[in-house]
């Protein structure tokens, strides 16, 4: 059966989506009446109070509701589902009871240390199914039984069909980047895994943007879905000053990014190109020309690819040069500066990408830059978050 017949919408509907109004904000932690040791787990990981998302989605979600949760990059969305999940498990069962499926290998497994920090009292056991990794570990730590599943939906579907990932205690599914995750080059592989949980699982859907199509798709596996929603112009990071330097053609770029240099490794800055071939062109050029930078795109073994995150993550490294495969999700506090090195395909994207920086309230910068047939998807940007993109000032440094 085709998914299209089963997920169908018209792209010119245009939908309209508020907050559910019996959405209850619940302003500590202590309120949620959640388990003793999974209230250990959260104030032990540094959390101390919920943010807006987390006040207003872990309970619906620890009851059992569908959720639609929509808030913007770094205020906790991860931990609100985690802790929704973890209340919700058995702990005396080995068999797996939530699902949470994410588009990258590094989204999956930076979810799941969360799940493994907030989840450490309740002695929670979760693993992580991803490609690039071996399967004989998975099917071993599956076989010996695990609480919490995480990961990509490729793997995890290869896993419930070899029978190693038995999906009859599953009480909760979560997608996790939903947008992305029901877009066309996930949308049959959801689909697939759905249909092998069982009818009555709880589903709960988590993005910074979720398009109206998406919010429409939900209608066919959602019932009755709590949603919390913030408006679009509402989406912008207020903490992230954005910019634009423009280049005249694409050869100047490398020549801006250098007269930068110093600017970006005050702290840690991310650059995003378009292609894997564009990153690694440009990061062999920085190298070529005595700049340290490391690179990553998907197409990397996954080894290589965590020991760079590990590194970037320590600090080992302070310039990034990736693709997309990094704009969604992935948590590095020291993260204040996010360069376009490329603008993004789509508007979504952006918002993404420049999340990087800023996280959690924390201030950040974003660089655009911009050819001249540029400009008008940059006033696009602008227009679709009302929101303004002014020209890189010469003291830009000042302001990390």
């Amino acid at each position: 059966m085709s998914i299209d017949s089963e997920f169908s919408f018209k792209d010119d509907e245009k939908l309209e989506f508020e907050t559910s109004s019996n959405v209850k904000v619940y302003r500590s932690f202590e309120k949620m009446h959640l388990k003793e040791t999974l209230l250990r787990g959260i104030y032990e990981a540094g959390f101390e109070k919920p943010s807006a998302i987390q006040q207003r989605a872990i309970v619906p979600i620890t009851k059992g509701r569908d959720v639609i949760a929509q808030s913007q990059s770094g205020t906790g969305k991860t931990a609100a589902f985690v802790i929704g999940a973890l209340q919700s498990i058995n702990i005396s069962s080995k068999e797996p009871q939530a699902l949470i499926l994410a588009p990258t290998r590094e989204l999956a497994q930076q979810t799941q240390s969360v799940v493994n920090s907030i989840g450490d009292y309740m002695k929670t056991k979760s693993h992580c199914c991803i490609g690039g990794k071996s399967i004989g570990e998975d099917i071993r730590v599956l076989d010996f039984g695990v609480h919490v599943v995480t990961g990509t939906p490729g793997r995890v579907f290869d896993m419930i069909t070899r029978r190693n990932l038995r999906t009859r205690s599953i009480r909760m599914l979560i997608l996790d980047e939903a947008d992305e995750m029901l877009s066309l080059g996930f949308k049959d592989q959801i689909y697939d895994i759905y249909r092998f949980l069982p009818p009555a699982t709880q589903v709960v859907i988590v993005s910074a943007t979720l398009p109206s199509q998406v919010l429409e798709m939900t209608t066919k596996f959602m019932t009755d879905p709590i949603k919390i929603l913030i408006k679009r112009d509402e989406l912008t990071l207020d903490e992230i000053k954005q910019f634009f330097v423009a280049v005249e053609q694409e050869d100047w770029k490398f020549e801006t990014l250098c007269d930068l240099y110093d600017t970006l490794t005050i702290t840690q800055a991310v650059i995003f190109c378009n292609t894997r071939e564009k990153v690694k062109a440009l990061a062999l050029k920085m190298i070529e020309n005595n700049f340290t930078v490391s690179s990553m795109h998907g197409q990397m073994p996954q080894k290589e690819r965590e020991q760079i995150m590990q590194d970037f993550r320590d600090g080992k490294s302070r310039v990034l040069i990736t693709t997309d495969v990094w704009a969604r999700g992935i948590d590095v506090q020291q993260v204040s500066l996010v360069i376009n090195y490329d603008l993004p395909i789509s508007r979504e994207t952006y918002i993404h990408r420049i999340g990087r920086s800023g996280r959690f309230g924390r201030k950040g910068i974003a660089i655009n830059f911009v050819k001249s047939d540029d400009i008008r998807i940059l006033r696009d940007i602008e227009q679709f978050y009302g929101t303004q993109i002014d020209e890189m000032p010469m003291n830009v440094s000042d302001l990390l």
